[in-house]
């Protein structure tokens, strides 16, 4: 096997709506098009060339699973998400990196990921 990369991760919500609001309107993602019709709501979307899958299905217990969106001003991104009137964790280290963590409307943590320069 030799794997390409990530195509896609898949998040359990718990209204598709307010989980738009905030991955699009928060975190700047794009709405694809071509979502098949299920028989649940949700919405697929792009983020830097993968996508992220919003699933309106029950959500699991929360033992720590998230995803990490890679930033290039991490300092930048928190007071730009912040002005919008979300929660974000202060940035700190992380190996060679720093993080900063926030929760979407359904509970799900997502992270900022700064690269070292």
């Amino acid at each position: 096997m030799r794997p390409l990369g990530i195509h896609h991760v898949s998040i359990n919500v718990t209204d598709t709506a307010a989980a738009l609001d905030f991955y699009v309107g928060v975190l700047g993602l794009g709405v694809r098009a071509d979502r098949p019709d299920f028989s649940f709501a949700g919405a697929w979307l792009d983020i830097g060339g993968q996508q992220v899958h919003l699933l309106e299905v029950p959500m699991p217990d929360q033992k720590g699973q998230h995803f990490a969106v890679w930033v290039d001003d991490l300092d930048a991104t928190v007071a730009e998400i912040r002005a919008k009137g979300v929660t974000v964790s202060n940035p700190k280290p992380v190996g060679p990196g720093r993080q900063a963590f926030l929760n979407d409307p359904s509970g799900n943590l997502v992270e900022l990921n700064e690269s070292p320069a």
